[in-house]
């Protein structure tokens, strides 16, 4: 039922500010309750970074390679009323100075690295390296990941691509980023230990397409623009943009890393490419590759076609180079920098929140947070929860988990 608070003159009793995961589950459950919600999305597109776009009947994720899983039931059950999922299962290869290896850290990756066949000869190798480090007391992520992994993967699989990632030494960067590198002394490439996991058939729009289903969406609207042309149109906002930029940076700008894509046929993207595979045009023969030598200006390759093993596909691929950079507030923000001095300033945002008793912050970007899809589906639950089913008692406080510097898909 409707609270009294909807019987005033506006038009709408929530404005949802974002067409991604969080605003789009926000915007079913108020719908569900009987709310009555507009959507607007500054971009021409809904479903935010995890939108597909098709290309010859091949779905890119536009945004970087995004794949469900879940160890929550019910966010899996809560997911499939809108879509089927394909049963997908992501494994990822690393290129190393020409070499091939299996993540994560596997026995598969140690024969690979040493051509070691027990777990017992790997682990030895690896409590050689650390004890041979002699690190007790870790001061950067570095030293943080020889004492949990040795010299050998740290040097080949983890320096490089984290170096690129984030945009600096790995001897500057804290070592709480990496909070545990898993080690598995079984061959299993199986890179997500969830139990439900896969990519929904057709893509992510058709998930994004049933959360909205019957509820008015403007695309192409930028906030502050669509609210000084509608100043009377809601009665609370629902705001998954980030939430510096909302207080127009009146604390300073929240900082994050950002990316950019080189997507299309790889002949076309790069006349040197090495087409190994040109009779099937399979380029690499695996949805992602990281390649991990610092001297490789990319982080990897999303091969979008093996996303999706139920459609056959042995005439035409499309790729996508990603690359890591420098972020200014003009572009498009992608992963959080978590740090000491931008977490002090998200709480001093968050009490600037707090004012607002008509303004409901949430998403990546407003609880300035990296979700993975199940985590972010799961904070707008919550969130509906706390908005329609409990007690009133003021604006929702803000997400509470500690920040994480390490990019997950």
């Amino acid at each position: 039922m409707k609270s009294s608070h909807t019987q005033s003159e506006k038009r709408f009793d929530y404005l949802i500010v974002g067409a991604g995961l969080f605003g789009s589950v926000f915007a079913y459950e108020a719908k569900k309750r009987g709310y009555k919600c507009i959507v607007i999305d500054k971009r021409p597109h809904i479903g935010g970074n995890i939108y597909c776009q098709d290309l010859n009947g091949i779905n890119i994720h536009r945004y970087g390679a995004h794949i469900f899983h879940t160890h929550r039931k019910e966010i899996w059950d809560y997911v499939n009323q809108f879509v089927r999922f394909n049963g997908y299962v992501h494994t990822v290869t690393a290129v190393c100075g020409g070499k091939k290896y299996s993540l994560p850290f596997n026995m598969n990756t140690f024969h690979e690295m040493w051509g070691c066949t027990t777990a017992e000869e790997a682990n030895a190798i690896i409590q050689d390296q650390i004890i041979s480090a002699g690190i007790t007391s870790p001061g950067n992520l570095e030293e943080q990941a020889i004492s949990m992994v040795g010299t050998d993967v740290y040097e080949k699989l983890i320096r490089g691509y984290t170096e690129k990632q984030w945009g600096r030494s790995c001897k500057e960067l804290p070592a709480s980023i990496i909070k545990r590198l898993p080690l598995r002394f079984e061959y299993n490439n199986r890179y997500f230990n969830d139990p439900y996991e896969g990519i929904p058939f057709g893509g992510y729009n058709r998930l994004i397409e049933g959360l909205l289903s019957g509820l008015p969406v403007v695309l192409g609207a930028a906030y502050t623009d669509y609210i000084a042309a509608n100043p009377d149109i809601v009665e609370k906002t629902v705001y998954t943009g980030p939430i510096d930029q909302f207080f127009n940076y009146a604390l300073g700008a929240l900082e994050y890393r950002g990316l950019t894509f080189e997507t299309g046929h790889p002949q076309k993207i790069d006349d040197k490419s090495e087409w190994k595979n040109s009779a099937k045009n399979d380029f690499q023969g695996c949805s992602v590759m990281n390649y991990t030598d610092r001297d490789v200006p990319f982080t990897r390759i999303i091969e979008h076609k093996h996303f999706q093993p139920e459609v056959p596909n042995d005439h035409f691929t499309i790729i996508t180079r990603e690359y890591a950079r420098d972020w200014t507030p003009a572009d498009e923000p992608y992963y959080p920098i978590n740090d000491q001095r931008n977490n002090a300033l998200f709480e001093a945002y968050k009490l600037l929140a707090r004012e607002r008793k008509d303004l409901i912050f949430g998403g990546r970007l407003g609880d300035y947070q990296y979700y993975d899809m199940d985590d972010g589906i799961f904070a707008a639950l919550e969130t509906a929860k706390e908005e329609f089913d409990r007690p009133q008692s003021g604006m929702r406080n803000l997400n509470e988990r500690p920040g994480n510097l390490v990019a997950s898909d």
